[in-house]
């Protein structure tokens, strides 16, 4: 029961992070930004292509050997939920420190929030188990930031925003996510059977 309780938690901070990020307007992640960056140039709606993107992303990690399980619809789902919610809540800010500062706060929620789910091991959201998958030979610290990073080119180069929030988060999410599972050992619950 802890470890979904710590699943819930995580993603509730995660999506809060996110919030954070995208009310300050200084660039998003680059899932997101490539998420965006289709919904240009389709015309589609980005919830649809959210969806279609994630199952992407979860059968080729899949397919790798990464397995789903109930943290990757948890994350999935409610990580979306907690950022439209968040979003309608958090004033907008006009500022640049208030936005910089918006920014640095959201980026700190989405490490710890990204950590603590991972360390539930319930299975990963889209974006993690892509990073995931490609680990080993890659640790997921540089597998991440490359995923961020490609993500964002491809998002960018489709019409998509991309600023200082979305260099700071392929540069240092990895490594911060990393570094809080490697020093917060008692956040991580031993792996559960995800589904065949």
């Amino acid at each position: 029961m802890a470890r979904y309780v710590q699943l819930v938690l995580g993603c509730t901070v995660l999506g809060a992070g996110v919030a954070l990020v995208l009310t300050a307007e200084l660039g998003s992640d680059g899932y997101s930004t490539l998420v965006s960056g289709f919904t240009i140039w389709s015309g589609l709606p980005f919830w649809l292509l959210n969806a279609v993107v994630g199952a992407v992303f979860v059968g080729v990690a899949w397919l790798r050997g990464r397995k789903p399980g109930p943290g990757t619809l948890v994350q999935w789902f409610h990580v979306g939920i907690v950022i439209s919610i968040m979003l309608e809540l958090i004033p907008e800010v006009e500022s640049v420190v208030g936005r910089s500062s918006v920014l640095a706060g959201g980026l700190v929620l989405i490490a710890f929030g990204v950590a603590a789910y991972l360390a539930s091991n319930t299975g990963a959201g889209p974006a993690e188990a892509m990073a995931l998958s490609f680990d080993p030979p890659l640790p997921f610290r540089w597998s991440y930031s490359i995923l961020q990073l490609t993500s964002a080119v491809l998002g960018w180069l489709m019409g998509a925003a991309i600023g200082p929030g979305t260099v700071l988060i392929f540069l240092l999410m990895g490594p911060a996510v990393d570094l809080i599972r490697l020093y917060w050992k008692w956040l991580e619950f031993p792996p559960i059977e995800m589904v065949a």
